[in-house]
């Protein structure tokens, strides 16, 4: 299934979740929030459990801290994505949630692409001693990531270097 391809900041965004564990073996869940073209993280939440209404939380915060909302989602087909929060969240927006097929991680490359890499340079090289260390940890690697990690598909530039030179060229 071809997806169009994203031009510009905001057109669409990818979320997913990534799962991992606790020093103690506890299970902690992250959902990561990319803009497709930008390459920039949005958010990384982290907690024991996320629902549909937290996705709709997170989705508000950053939209009012930085005044942004995605004409077009794509997620996965898990539950926190098919909730009626979530529909309604989009709708009322009149943002398109555009879900993969059923079993298919290519249907949505950006996000399992940040995924890998948030993962292997970021869970896998951190021990988690409590949700609160997990949040510092990742909002660290978070900011990282967007500020000072080069991108080749973005001319070598970190997604913020990106996203500033996108707005000041008066792309909107």
């Amino acid at each position: 299934m071809e997806r169009p391809e994203s031009v510009t900041v905001d057109q669409c965004w990818s979320m997913d979740f990534v799962a991992d564990n606790l020093f103690d073996g506890a299970r902690i869940r992250a959902l990561t929030i990319v803009d497709n073209f930008s390459r920039e993280c949005l958010a990384i939440h982290v907690d024991k459990g996320i629902r549909g209404e937290h996705v709709v939380s997170l989705l508000e915060l950053i939209g009012d801290a930085h005044g942004r909302i995605p004409e077009r989602i794509q997620v996965d087909n898990g539950s926190e994505f098919i909730s009626k929060e979530l529909d309604r969240w989009a709708y009322e927006r009149e943002v398109t949630l555009d879900f993969s097929r059923p079993g298919k991680p290519t249907d949505n490359p950006f996000i399992e692409s940040f995924n890998g890499s948030f993962r292997d340079e970021c869970l896998n090289s951190h021990w988690f001693l409590s949700i609160e260390d997990a949040r510092e940890k990742i909002e660290a690697w978070r900011e990282d990531y967007n500020a000072f990690r080069p991108h080749s598909s973005l001319g070598n530039l970190s997604p913020n270097e990106f996203v500033e030179r996108h707005f000041e060229a008066g792309n909107l």
